[in-house]
């Protein structure tokens, strides 16, 4: 609990009718009293339900009683003095200690409140003892009953406002995940997209065209120097040249950021690298980079598939593996270009995987991207001795040619 001089923030209404709940309780309040007053002997008794009224109609009202512990406690205090001086000259007081209890419990915390409670009911049954009642169980057990009542009535009722709580939140949350992940799915809808486009474009009119240009070049080298076709043959070839570098220049527009700056080699090496997200942070594993073979310009939609297959075996790595090492490599040979990303981690039963609690699907996810396009994938691991996953994709007489860079 805070100190008593700091202020707490507005009570926040503990029903959908707070209103009601108030007035009745006023209505109970203002009945006891004018019952006391009635029934009192004295003018003094009568005097002192006014006075105990007026201090509860003032607190009722005062703004720093419903914003302050302090003030509340306070305020109370000066409402059981006045009703202790009451109870003191009248024993019709009794009934007043009902609607006490559920100020207690409702302004004090439960540490403070529970004792406040019984010793209003032990007020309430000396008082009554002491202005000459007979002693009878009805004496102790009335007032004990509804300290009883109260106190069941209000900590269950704040329970269940609690629980309720605890529910809107959850739902509250419920709804935000679901608006994030909407947003997630078109945000990766709108990725796959990009890249079947890419992947359409590459291996439907990018090769075609190169197909035409290289056609071309071979007609132009049969033709005689001097054929009247010539001429029309070279303006072909341009345009087929034009729109093949126009093409590439969509199929780059539409592929990863990524890959935007550089070769797949390149996007890798920043992938392992420090401040590369939690693949190169110091809470995850080392991780290295290497390429064998000599490197040769890849279609995109294989650039975009290593990339994508790399960057989710790395995050299984970080989240699941517990491992200190991790080393990616990237293999050109005559037929095939293979990526490896290998960890010392805890390692796993690859027959036993399961989709995670997170709705994780990483290793068919891949496992599917590297067929969709000819390749294979493979994982090795057992527990406690790491993980291996391999993917192998094939490649064409006319992707092998090395690229401008030499190695990466």
């Amino acid at each position: 609990m805070a100190p008593h001089s700091s202020p707490r923030p507005a009570r926040r209404p503990l029903t959908p009718a707070p209103f009601v709940l108030r007035l009745c309780l006023h209505l109970l309040m203002a009945g006891l009293l004018v019952l006391a007053a009635v029934r009192a002997h004295s003018a003094a008794g009568t005097m002192a339900a006014a006075v105990t009224g007026a201090v509860y109609a003032a607190g009722s009202y005062l703004p720093p009683v419903r914003t302050s512990r302090r003030a509340a406690a306070v305020w109370l205090g000066v409402l059981g003095a006045s009703w202790l001086a009451m109870l003191w000259l009248t024993p019709e007081a009794l009934w007043v200690a009902f609607p006490l209890y559920f100020l207690q419990l409702h302004l004090l915390p439960v540490r403070w409140s529970l004792p406040a409670v019984a010793l209003t009911a032990g007020a309430a049954i000396l008082s009554y003892v002491g202005h000459g009642a007979a002693l009878n169980p009805g004496v102790f057990i009335g007032p004990l009953l509804g300290a009883a009542v109260a106190v069941a009535t209000v900590l269950g009722y704040q329970a269940l406002y609690r629980e309720s709580e605890r529910r809107r939140r959850l739902i509250e949350e419920l709804i935000g995940a679901r608006a994030e992940l909407a947003a997630a799915e078109r945000h990766a809808g709108t990725l796959a997209e990009r890249e079947r486009l890419a992947r359409e474009i590459h291996d439907t009119l990018a090769q075609g065209l190169s197909s035409i240009q290289l056609l071309l070049r071979a007609a132009e080298r049969a033709l005689p120097p001097d054929s009247p076709a010539a001429g029309h043959i070279e303006r072909a070839r341009r345009a087929a040249q034009d729109n093949l570098a126009e093409a590439r220049r969509f199929v780059r527009a539409l592929t990863p950021s990524d890959l935007e700056h550089g070769s797949l080699a390149a996007a890798l090496e920043r992938l392992c690298g420090p401040g590369a997200g939690a693949y190169g942070s110091e809470a995850g594993p080392r991780v290295r980079f290497s390429v064998s073979g000599t490197p040769v310009e890849l279609p995109t939609p294989y650039e975009v598939a290593l990339l994508r297959i790399a960057q989710s075996a790395l995050a299984n790595t970080v989240r699941h593996a517990s491992a200190s090492r991790a080393e990616i490599t990237l293999s050109f040979m005559d037929a095939s270009v293979t990526l490896d990303v290998v960890d010392d981690g805890e390692g796993f039963e690859p027959g036993s995987v399961r989709p995670s609690s997170e709705g994780g699907f990483g290793l068919p996810a891949m496992r599917a991207r590297a067929e969709s396009l000819g390749g294979t994938f493979t994982v090795e691991s057992a527990p406690g001795q790491g993980t291996a996953v391999a993917v192998s994709l094939p490649l064409s007489p006319e992707d092998r040619s090395p690229t401008a860079g030499g190695t990466a």
